[in-house]
């Protein structure tokens, strides 16, 4: 091992934040067709660029950071000051992208969540962590049916909760809890995922704040 640097424990809890390249016509379509795509883009930069400034440098789990398109270089905006590895995300629906990491990262808890959502906090992250203590898989549900939170202990062996899951609407967490019946299923804090205008409206103020906050952070990165 060389000297100085700390290795990473095999077996840890790793938290998985999936992001998409934030160019325009690729993120937040339904959003941008309301709002704009110049706007929509901005507000997702932020919300990513928040994410991992707030939650990569908590010690109590390992930040990896999913991207899609697996080659995309649009991420050399968030601070070096809080990189972390980066992983492609693959081919397949969410839910095929999802079950791979659950699937083929090394031992331990592992949660996945959204780089869309505002309110998101580390105290949310770690009750989520807490939970699987107790349960067998963690969700986090999201006020349009959705949910910008999943978690598995992952022993003593990966469930497959996401066959024909519909994304991206109103039956995405009831179709997981039924693929999930006679399983111990903890629930998260109930946040908002931003998607349409309204839920934009909703999170605005505390989205405009993840932004001003976002740039002063980066400012002061060493």
């Amino acid at each position: 091992m060389v000297r100085g640097k700390r290795a990473r424990p095999l077996f840890a809890n790793r938290l998985v934040i999936m992001a998409k390249a934030p160019r325009r016509g690729a993120v937040k379509r339904r959003l941008a067709s309301a709002i704009g795509e110049g706007e929509a883009v901005r507000f997702y930069r932020s919300c990513l660029a928040h994410s991992v400034m707030r939650l990569a440098r908590d010690p109590r789990w390992v930040t990896l950071l999913a991207v899609t398109p697996d080659l995309d270089r649009s991420f050399s905006f968030l601070p070096s000051c809080h990189r972390v590895k980066r992983l492609p995300q693959g081919i397949g629906d969410l839910g095929k992208r999802m079950q791979r990491f659950f699937d083929r990262l090394p031992p331990g808890p592992t949660v996945l969540v959204g780089s869309d959502i505002p309110a998101m906090q580390p105290s949310d992250i770690a009750r989520a962590f807490r939970l699987l203590g107790g349960a067998d898989l963690v969700l986090g549900p999201a006020r349009d049916g959705g949910y910008w939170l999943i978690g598995m202990r992952r022993t003593p062996r990966v469930l497959e909760p996401f066959a024909s899951v519909r994304w991206s609407g109103e039956h995405a967490l009831s179709d997981t809890l039924a693929n999930l019946k006679g399983k111990r299923v903890a629930f998260a804090a109930r946040l908002a995922d931003v998607d349409t205008d309204q839920s934009y409206r909703a999170e605005r103020v505390l989205a405009e704040r993840l932004i001003a906050a976002s740039s002063r952070r980066a400012s002061s990165c060493i």
